[in-house]
Order: structure tokens, then sequence, then C-alpha cells
């Protein structure tokens, strides 16, 4: 039995996105709206490059910026109306960097949608959906120890 609010298999699936947008991100910086989100993803675990969006500039010179130092970024943008509206000027001027990720950003939305519409909220989300603390990226004990034989 499952303590109320739990959805086990939505956890698992949830969790599953965001192992693989940690895997991605370990090589690809993940842009995100705001400091909160940056907090949020490093609570689940994430451990790779992580960027604001409202970093002091304005979104062309952000954007500018970002091309001169990557070839690929994640955009992570909320799926409320200004996280839309950003998602929209930050993609239209990142062309060809960013769409072979919108997959994950659309799954975990997906995901979340019916209870948040932000990324700061996607830790608790889990835990409730889970009944239990997640974390992605670590070794599982007994992967690590199946490592650990070989």
């Amino acid at each position: 039995m499952h303590p109320a609010g739990t959805d086990i298999e939505r956890a698992e699936r949830l969790k599953e996105a965001l192992q693989s947008l940690y895997e991605t991100n370990k090589r690809i910086p993940v842009i995100v709206e705001g400091r909160k989100d940056v907090l949020a993803l490093r609570k689940l675990g994430f451990v790779g490059e992580i960027i604001t969006v409202h970093s002091g500039k304005g979104i062309y010179d952000f954007c500018e910026d970002l091309s001169e130092r990557f070839n690929k970024v994640i955009l992570l943008m909320d799926w409320d109306a200004k996280g839309e509206s950003l998602m929209k000027q930050v993609s239209g001027h990142l062309l060809g960097m960013w769409e072979e990720f919108l997959p994950l950003r659309e799954i975990i939305k997906i995901l979340c949608q019916k209870d948040i519409k932000d990324i700061e909220g996607i830790p608790t989300l889990l835990e409730r959906l889970a009944g239990e603390p997640v974390k992605v990226g670590e070794p599982q004990e007994e992967s690590f120890n199946l490592r650990m034989d070989m």
C-alpha cells in the first residue's frame, strides 16, 4: 500500500526523463529561468553546468554569449505563460542549438503539467509521487556493488 498522493509509475517515468537530462547535462549546459530552478536541479543531483537566463543581460546579449561559448544547449524553461514566452524568445535566437533536446522538456512538462508549472517544483512533486526523496545520477546500491565485483 502506497501513501496517498503517490503515483509510482509516473514517478518512475519522470525519474527516467530526469536521468536522461542528467546524463546529457554532463556534456551540455541546461538553461533555466532562475536561481530556484538551479537549486531544484542541484537538489535532484545534477552536477553539470546550469545557466540562468536572468543573469543581468538582455535576451539578445545572453543568447549571443551562449552561442559563442557552446555548440548545443538544453532549454528547460517553465511551462507557465512567462516560461513559454521566454522559451520562444531564447529559442528564436539559438536556432540549431537546442531542438534535439526539446523532447526531454516536453516529456518532463507532460509528466508534471497537471500538478506544477515550473522546474523549481519538480523535487517536491517527484518526492510526493514516489513517496520518498529522489535523486538522479547517483549509482543505486545494487548497481554500485555489481561494479565493485567486476
